[in-house]
């Protein structure tokens, strides 16, 4: 793929195109290729789902709803990044079903550096939010990164342990949607010094059904991936699953590994080798 930057008629276009109904990443890409541009792959739907057997068109997201997409996002200081430009992760840009777009704000070259995921339960113990944080700790002053998604436990430990070295936050729902309420300050921080990034338009609110694909962005852009305390039926593990799809070193945190009868055990720093 040749990458270039997109204009900002492209740009409201490719908007138009990922949230129009039953276009996702992959039939983006089919389309783009197929057509060109979005534009005219916009054009092009209406007549293609009627030669499809379909009854109606599928609903078109509206160009002014894209309009109010993009002033939204400058509005709070962030911009949408298309999959075909410099500035998109390479690679989460390399992984099947990879966001056409993300909305980012903040320090944007952190988006292509080496990074290391560190997720875990929400309803984490002590002794995981402060295993998590001086791994965040550990990995950070090696050079890399930290991406986690913002929620309560041990993403919250590990993006407070990071701030200074480098943080990834991928949120699901819109940027300036404060999620859990009570890291409303830690979210803005974040924008300021590190980076957040979503695939959903402003003003979006989570919905069960986003966090999912909110753990597709956390493992594509993450090198290799630590769970901390994750239950058998959770998001983490999501994490994990997505992690091994692409491709990922997944780690595991056994047990409390700050407990001195588990050293034999014990996960640490040192044994994340991303050279």
């Amino acid at each position: 793929m040749t990458l270039r930057a997109l204009s900002d008629t492209e740009r409201r276009d490719w908007i138009r195109l990922t949230m129009s109904e039953n276009v996702g990443p992959q039939t983006f890409r089919a389309l783009l290729r197929r057509y060109g541009t979005a534009c005219d792959a916009l054009a092009a739907i209406p007549e293609l789902s009627r030669k499809g057997g379909l009854k109606r068109t599928p609903r078109l997201y509206a160009q002014d709803a894209a309009d109010r997409d993009l002033a939204s996002a400058t509005a709070i200081g962030a911009r949408f990044v298309g999959f075909s430009e410099p500035d998109y992760p390479e690679l989460l840009r390399q992984t099947d079903g990879a966001p056409p777009l993300l909305c980012v704000k903040g320090d944007v070259a952190l988006l292509n550096r080496s990074a290391v995921g560190i997720v875990g339960a929400r309803n984490a113990s002590a002794a995981g939010r402060k295993f998590a944080r001086q791994l965040a700790i550990d990995i950070g002053f090696m050079g890399h990164a930290i991406v986690s998604g913002l929620a309560r436990g041990i993403d919250t430990a590990a993006h407070e342990a990071s701030l200074d070295t480098g943080t990834i936050a991928v949120l699901a729902g819109g940027l300036d949607v404060f999620y859990p309420p009570e890291n409303e300050g830690l979210q803005q921080a974040i924008g300021e010094r590190g980076l957040l990034v979503t695939e959903m338009m402003p003003g979006t609110v989570p919905r069960a059904e986003h966090f999912p694909r909110r753990n597709r962005v956390i493992s594509g852009l993450s090198r290799a991936v630590v769970i901390v305390e994750a239950a058998m039926r959770s998001g983490s593990l999501i994490t994990a699953r997505y992690a091994n799809e692409q491709g990922r070193e997944v780690f595991a945190v056994p047990g409390s590994p700050l407990d001195p009868d588990r050293k034999s055990t014990r996960l640490n720093s040192s044994h994340v080798r991303l050279s």
